[in-house]
């Protein structure tokens, strides 16, 4: 079947193509062929990439299996989740081999899909046997193909059974997202005194509900594989409503202490009076850094301190200072690795709004405001369409061993360019993890090809759009440090090409 997957491919958005009867052999002609395959039986076939990583394989089913076991990635579970048909399934291929997405991405990805584009039709690797293969012989039951001496209303039947399939494919795929939305909807009851109170000052007001998506921040502190970690003695830093210190408790922390300096804190105490908590969680107002605790060491520190473009008023200083008093030799900090990572973007609409706006306003000339836009660093979702690079890392933090310095960097970084177009802006997003000592690893990110989050994406306007090309790389360096009159916010020098702009986040 898949010569129907692969004209698709290289035909678009029209009917696959139909197959031709090919004329009989001659017994010549039939030896010669079988001769010909045994003198080729020994010559390595076609390979394909895999999805995620740079080994190859011979055959489409030993693609999908490398990717289900080593990358946790199960292309039937993508398949039916959505409803995919088999153009549907060709779009998805190409969307993961252009775009480069992470399989916790791909995984939370709901409606509209971004690979609905008709542009995801067009092969982006030449002769890949994942686009020669019909999905359905993996995930579905199997479809006989009426052949051409069975009369219409068996082939009308055959079709309709096949749709009848699909609409399964469809409800299933809508009762889990219902189940899903009642889920989250449960959740923000159950916590709407959310964590993303930050504890900056002490009159601060309550912060609106982070959207549904952050709960998967949340529930990473649920999982099994950090339970283990959880036997002892739990520090919560800017545990806000105390969410993440009941977390804790239920997955069998001994003790927990929460610290916030928020008047937030004693909602928190009402929080775990009503879940009947009190005789495990201790909470304590004030800084981590001006308080004493009722103990001496503990054995995890888990905090909610992230902030825009991970750095900008983050609370990881406080963190690193709690890991290096209160940590107790062998313990761990949750999240432990965190990264930062740069995409190239082009949306001249977006670009004319915040700029070429004030070369005409009215009929008046303001084009010197332009100066003052560009350095402030814009906080917004953007649409995976806008997209234009891969993805570059420009900075690993590991909250285990990580000192206040570290907070601080330069790093080089190389977009390789996927379309030709022009760039009118590098956009900044961070990932989490939670690996250490955990059995299955839990990763959170807020990228653009991610469900969105509060944390949306850190967008660095460049004052003239510029031309780039398809497989060119583009090269840049960043700058990050602190503002010294408010060191939770940040200037962030960025330098492509022969163009350097130093951009504000406050």
């Amino acid at each position: 079947m898949g010569s129907r997957a692969a004209g698709a491919a290289h035909a678009g958005a029209g009917e696959p193509p139909a197959e031709e009867e090919m004329p009989e052999l001659s017994d010549g002609e039939e030896a010669w062929e079988e001769e010909e395959e045994e003198e080729g039986a020994d010559t390595e076939g076609p390979r394909t990439q895999c999805l995620f990583c740079d080994r190859l394989f011979s055959s489409a089913e030993d693609v999908f299996s490398h990717c289900k076991t080593e990358h946790q990635f199960n292309i039937c579970d993508v398949v039916r989740k959505h409803g995919l048909d088999f153009y549907g399934y060709i779009k998805l291929i190409n969307f993961v081999r252009l775009k480069k997405p992470t399989t916790a991405c791909l995984s939370s990805l709901s409606s509209p899909l971004p690979w609905e584009g008709e542009e995801y039709l067009k092969p982006e690797l030449e002769d890949d046997l994942l686009l020669q293969f019909d999905i359905e012989d993996l995930c579905e039951p199997a479809n006989v193909l009426p052949s051409n001496g069975l009369n219409d209303t068996t082939i009308l039947l055959e079709r309709l059974k096949h749709a009848e399939h699909r609409a399964r494919l469809a409800e299933a795929a809508l009762a889990r997202a219902q189940d899903d939305l009642q889920k989250m909807k449960q959740f923000a009851q159950d916590f709407v005194m959310n964590a993303d109170v930050r504890s900056s000052s002490s009159s601060s007001a309550i912060a609106d509900l982070q959207e549904d998506e952050d709960g998967v921040y949340f529930s990473s502190y649920g999982h099994y594989g950090i339970h283990e970690e959880m036997l002892k003695v739990v520090l919560d830093v800017g545990c806000g409503t105390g969410i993440l210190s009941m977390f804790a408790a239920k997955a069998g922390a001994k003790k927990v202490i929460g610290v916030d300096q928020s008047e937030i804190i004693y909602q928190a105490m009402d929080i775990i009076r009503l879940n009947k908590l009190e005789n495990i969680i201790t909470l304590v107002k004030g800084r981590i850094e001006e308080v004493d605790l009722p103990v001496e060491k503990v054995d995890v520190i888990i905090s909610e301190w992230m902030g825009y473009f991970l750095l900008f008023e983050s609370m990881l200083d406080s963190v690193i200072y709690a890991k290096d008093k209160y940590l107790a030799e062998g313990g761990s900090v949750y999240p432990d690795i965190c990264t930062i990572s740069l995409v190239a973007v082009e949306d001249l609409n977006k670009h004319a709004d915040k700029l070429l706006f004030w070369e005409d306003v009215y009929g008046f000339d303001m084009s010197c405001m332009k100066k003052a836009v560009i350095p402030e660093a814009v906080v917004e979702v953007l649409h995976p369409n806008t997209l234009i690079s891969t993805a570059s890392v420009i900075k690993h933090i590991d909250c285990n061993t990580a000192s206040t310095p570290d907070l601080e960097f330069s790093s080089d970084f190389t977009l390789t360019i996927t379309r030709s177009t022009k760039c009118t802006a590098v956009a900044g997003y961070f990932d989490i993890f939670f690996e250490k000592n955990c059995h299955n690893k839990v990763l959170f990110s807020t990228g653009p090809l991610c469900a969105k989050t509060h944390w949306k994406q850190t967008l660095f306007l460049l004052e003239k759009p510029m031309p780039v090309e398809a497989g060119e790389a583009l090269r840049g360096k960043i700058t990050v440090r602190k503002n010294r009159k408010d060191p939770r916010s940040l200037f962030i020098t960025l330098s492509v090409r022969d163009i350097q702009q130093t951009y504000s986040l406050q």
